[in-house]
């Protein structure tokens, strides 16, 4: 797995969970007193009998060094991965108080399995390394220009649309109902254009959405606005926005280039999900290459993505990036040792830079949502806190006010801040974040955003663990 006798945290297992209920249950049965039997390899495999309400105990076990993130299998009944089983086991195993010991021979159920995931790893390396079979070039060439005149079809249907509506004024829009959105976006899929038309419903949820919904609604107009003459002219752009341009309208990106080696550290991972999909981000940083890299994974609707790499751990692996001008997101490759704990952390910035960082990014990306930043020797504290202390010492007029429930990341060097989004206001994550403080500053690590930061990791000041914020 590792070197023998390095252990994960507590943090760093419950961070594989799929939801918070996982979390809770695999917390129950981190202890010693479920479990029977258990043990590990030292070189990536922990196992375990675990007692349940049957007449035997669940068979469970973890293979820690699958290049894919940790793999799991388990007697019980449960369909979410890991399991509440496997996620307790790990706990266990991350005590380190001798009840899962290392050095020591699996059982037969554990090594049969082990067994045939290896097989399976060697069977898939043989084939990916056997030349693959050459696709008809010239039917590739007919699909993708079909599929642009359609696209090309619907962006200049939508730029007919967007001018009606601009031209009746926005107060229509409040009239016109969410059922001409859902239409709309259902043409852009038709057109082949899921970006599109992910952009389409989004803009149709803004009117009457709350206070300064107008605001919001021209802004995404533009957007998509820019979007659409972006795609319309796309001959005319530079090659990396060009392709920037075609990944936000819905054509697929490919991971391109020689691949990058690097000790790479997990720094955040979280999901979101929708209908149809759960997404999952993944955030890494090279210690050698001073990259920040993102890696994508998808499952279907209620389900979690096959990987998944926990937080503050680093792995040696190979990465190849996607096409498209700012493009962060990576392509994992081929990974030459198993996650193992680090210390090593990436340089943090003053809140002034982290915003000039997102600016500068947007010029290679206008539809960028946001930047992931380091902030360095932050505190967090109420916005209108910070409010009184600088108007007591005549810094600022009094008379300005701010949202009393608002926070912030304050240099108390500077003085700068970055307000932090509301949907980070409303997380757990913020509270974990203010105790880990405790009034000192620490280092931050999230994504810098329009609507603020949102932390997703933090160091305190002198520790090199990886709390999760997420």
């Amino acid at each position: 797995m590792t070197q023998q006798g390095v252990r994960w945290t507590a943090d760093q297992v419950l961070a594989l969970a799929s939801d918070a209920p996982s979390r809770k249950a695999g917390s129950k049965l981190g202890v010693a007193g479920p479990w029977s039997e258990a043990g590990s390899t030292g070189e990536g495999a922990v196992w375990g009998l675990c007692k349940g309400s049957g007449s035997k105990p669940y068979q469970t076990i973890v293979d820690i060094a699958d290049v894919a993130g940790p793999a799991y299998k388990c007697s019980c009944p449960s369909r979410k991965f890991p399991c509440k089983h496997a996620l307790g086991l790990l706990l266990v195993w991350a005590g380190a108080d001798g009840t899962v010991p290392d050095g020591g021979e699996p059982p037969a159920w554990a090594e049969e399995w082990l067994a045939a995931r290896r097989k399976r790893a060697d069977a898939k390396q043989g084939s990916a390394a056997a030349p693959a079979a050459s696709a008809d070039p010239e039917a590739a060439r007919k699909r993708a220009e079909r599929r642009a005149e359609r696209i090309t079809a619907g962006a200049t249907e939508l730029e007919q649309r967007l001018s009606d509506l601009l031209r009746g004024g926005t107060a229509s829009a409040e009239q016109m109902g969410y059922g001409l959105w859902e239409e709309t976006a259902a043409r852009m899929v038709d057109a082949q254009a899921p970006g599109l038309a992910a952009r389409v419903r989004e803009l149709g949820a803004i009117p009457s959405s709350g206070p300064g919904w107008p605001v919001r609604f021209l802004e995404e107009c533009a957007l998509l606005h820019l979007l659409d003459q972006g795609w319309l002219h796309r001959d005319r752009l530079p090659d990396g926005l060009a392709a920037t341009v075609r990944s936000r309208v819905g054509l697929p990106a490919q991971a391109e280039g020689p691949p990058v080696r690097d000790r790479w550290v997990v720094l955040a991972q979280y999901d979101t999900a929708d209908s149809r999909l759960t997404t999952r981000r993944i955030w890494l940083y090279g210690t050698e290459s001073g990259r920040t890299a993102l890696l994508l994974s998808y499952g279907a609707a209620g389900r979690a993505p096959a990987l998944a790499l926990p937080v503050g751990l680093a792995l040696d692996a190979e990465v190849t990036g996607y096409t498209g001008a700012g493009q962060l997101r990576v392509e994992l490759g081929e990974q030459f040792t198993a996650p193992a704990p680090t210390a090593q952390r990436p340089p943090g910035v003053r809140p002034e830079e982290a915003a000039a960082r997102y600016g500068e990014a947007l010029g290679d990306d206008p539809w960028l949502e946001s930047w992931p930043v380091t902030l360095a020797e932050v505190i967090p504290t109420r916005a209108q806190d910070s409010r009184d202390a600088r108007d007591a010492r005549g810094t600022r007029d009094a008379r300005e006010t701010r949202d009393p429930g608002s926070w912030q990341l304050v240099d108390p060097v500077t003085e700068s801040a970055l307000p932090l989004a509301p949907s980070a206001t409303s997380r757990p994550g913020l509270w974990r974040l203010i105790a880990l403080s405790g009034g000192a500053p620490l280092t931050v690590f999230g994504e810098c955003g329009h609507r603020g930061f949102t932390p997703l990791a933090a160091w305190p000041k002198d520790s090199g663990e990886t709390v999760s914020l997420c």
